[in-house]
């Protein structure tokens, strides 16, 4: 089993209040949750008006798998236009016998 762990910094353009980036990040989330299978949240810079961070996982028997969710979950963000993402981190944890 594998364990993937996305951090994404966000920034969001023509954003000019708390309220309307609260409300840009629900709808992202919301269709990135439909689209995916990953658990998403909002995790930093929650007093930032035009950026955000995401923070996800995801569980799989292979990291490929992973590595293929997640990089398809960056070109979503990116085509969809209302934001840009500044920085990625990751990372995978191996857990129990690979062989099993």
């Amino acid at each position: 089993m594998v364990v993937g762990v996305i951090r994404l910094d966000l920034r969001f353009y023509h954003t000019h209040s708390l309220k309307d980036k609260r409300s840009r990040v629900a709808r992202l989330l919301s269709r990135l949750r439909s689209r995916y299978p990953v658990s998403l949240a909002e995790v930093g810079l929650l007093d930032m008006h035009q950026r955000a961070i995401i923070g996800g996982s995801m569980t799989a028997a292979d990291e490929a798998i992973i590595r293929k969710v997640f990089a398809s979950l960056e070109a979503d963000i990116e085509k969809e236009g209302s934001s840009v993402i500044i920085t990625t981190d990751t990372e995978y944890i191996q857990y129990g016998d690979v062989d099993n």
